[in-house]
């Protein structure tokens, strides 16, 4: 198949062939196709993705956290892997339910994984299943939070440096 060719409809068909009963949702915001998958099948999915001889998604260019805290499955994990051969991307989330949250790790798929799964464990709180070295990058070992869930109010009322007339309020 020539790049020019490869469109949003024919990755969706392929994928959906092999994992159609794993696929919950699809959009193309922007254009991007986007799949909302069972989060039991990502390692699956995305090895499908990078092994495929026509689609060869052999890139996971990010990996990145999201909590819904009133939503019943309160996180997602995003994945977005791109095929330099045909110069094309497709986003692929997979939603988790719980207070501790608990996905597979890719990194044996997608060896670039490893540090990304580290920070988005760092700041939500998602554990990777058979991640090979799961703790904290960028924050202190010590702190008991994940500083990027909505769980926190946004200022730290206890300051008293604050001009609010500054702030328009």
């Amino acid at each position: 198949m020539s790049t020019d060719t490869l469109t949003n409809e024919h990755v969706f068909n392929r994928i959906k062939s092999q994992f159609e009963k794993s696929i919950h949702s699809v959009t193309e915001p922007w254009g991007l196709l986007t799949l909302n998958v069972d989060p039991s099948r990502i390692i699956d999915i995305l090895t499908f993705l990078r092994d495929d001889t026509e689609l060869q998604f052999i890139l996971l260019t990010d990996l990145c956290g999201v909590h819904w805290p009133d939503d019943k499955e309160k996180f997602e994990v995003v994945y977005h892997v791109h095929s330099l051969i045909h110069n094309f991307r497709i986003r692929i989330k997979a939603r988790i339910a719980g207070d501790t949250p608990h996905i597979k790790s890719v990194v044996g798929v997608y060896p670039t994984a490893n540090w990304m799964e580290r920070e988005t464990y760092d700041f939500y709180g998602i554990h990777f299943d058979g991640h090979p070295n799961l703790r904290r990058i960028l924050n202190v070992d010590e702190m008991t939070i994940f500083p990027l869930r909505k769980e926190y109010p946004l200022e730290d009322n206890t300051r008293l440096d604050k001009n609010d007339d500054m702030f328009g309020r």
